[in-house]
């Protein structure tokens, strides 16, 4: 079995690179790829990679931040449904999609319902919590456009990459995983208050033992 592990920067899957030359899995050859950050460098370097060896199932790592305060943060989550909230447009003070203004199918292929959901079924097998996820190009710091991202599409994560992943791996019919720690609020600029280092320390404990379990 080959595993492509994905993260948009080293820092993310820091610990995991450490590891690696210990051996995780005699059974299992695994790569890894950054991609760099971002919806359009993620999309490029994922079908990059996937043309010069397409692999059996693809992991996204990556930390990202929380709409639900509720949520510790350093939690890690597994990622059910994406979709990418900044390509839409406000009108008369209501945050609208492609799909809301019909110039895309909600339901064309790759998507339901406007969604870019995994059809994985071994989310059970984690013991993660699945959530649902944005993507935007533009990490979210105004309230009010948290708050009209929380009306339209009740996200728990949001990330700078993971609808790239759902996209290429919908297309391409490659099982796939995303995995985000939360490392800090949405909204929540003081990076004093944010956990990063805790979030990557959790994430990469989580992806070993994803690992193990697959």
């Amino acid at each position: 079995m080959n595993c492509l592990i994905a993260a948009a920067t080293p820092i993310e899957i820091a610990p995991l690179l450490h590891e690696l030359p210990k051996g995780i899995r005699t059974d299992m050859e695994i790569d890894v790829l950054i991609t760099g950050i971002g919806l359009m460098a993620s999309t490029f370097a994922l079908q990059k990679q996937i043309s010069i060896k397409r692999p059996d199932l693809i992991i996204q790592a990556g930390v990202g931040g929380c709409f639900d305060r509720k949520i510790a943060l350093g939690t890690v989550l597994a990622i059910g449904q994406d979709c990418v909230a900044d390509q839409s447009v406000v009108e008369l003070k209501k945050l609208k999609t492609l799909f809301d203004l019909q110039l895309v199918p909600a339901d064309q292929f790759p998507y339901k319902k406007g969604w870019l959901i995994n059809p994985w079924k071994g989310f059970s097998k984690l013991k993660l919590p699945k959530v649902n996820a944005i993507s935007v190009n533009e990490i979210t710091t105004d309230p009010r456009r948290e708050r009209q991202y929380k009306k339209l599409f009740a996200p728990v994560i949001e990330s700078m990459e993971g609808a790239a992943l759902h996209y290429v791996c919908l297309m391409e019919q490659i099982p796939f995983l995303q995995l985000r720690s939360v490392s800090n609020y949405i909204a929540e600029r003081n990076k004093k208050n944010w956990k990063l280092s805790e979030a990557v320390t959790h994430l990469n404990k989580a992806l070993l033992q994803t690992l193990q379990k697959l």
